[in-house]
């Protein structure tokens, strides 16, 4: 299990920071990644994806150079770094985990794995 935790309220220009604890489940076997669905969206959006050894990292447009995707694999968790939070990123945030790599990892069917969502709400 994928428990996402970190959401919350914050103004435009703030920084937040997210977690996903893994459970029952080794993510060091896994490319994890964060996706986004906004209010009312009915597609899971790409944010980040960051692979198993932790080395190579890929961001959405929308958030190259203000997001962070990190990992931990003695803690088994995952983190997303967001600063400079715009109105625009307000969604519930969902960790996802992938066993088998290849293309298409911006995509919600390449993962088989995934958290339950922690909102993030973005005031202007």
């Amino acid at each position: 299990q994928l428990a996402e935790t970190g959401g919350g309220l914050v103004q435009a220009g703030d920084s937040l920071n997210l977690s996903c604890a893994a459970s029952g489940m080794t993510i060091s076997g896994f490319n994890m990644a964060w996706f986004r669905q906004a209010p009312g969206g009915k597609v899971r959006e790409f944010v980040a994806r960051i692979m198993q050894s932790g080395d190579t990292t890929y961001y959405s447009h929308a958030v190259k150079g203000r997001f962070t995707i990190s990992r931990d694999n003695a803690k088994n968790t995952v983190y997303l770094q967001m600063a400079s939070l715009r109105p625009e990123d307000t969604a519930i945030y969902y960790c996802a985990a992938d066993r088998w790599g290849g293309n298409a990892y911006d995509a919600p069917a390449r993962y088989q794995y995934w958290g339950q969502g922690t909102q993030v709400t973005v005031s202007s």
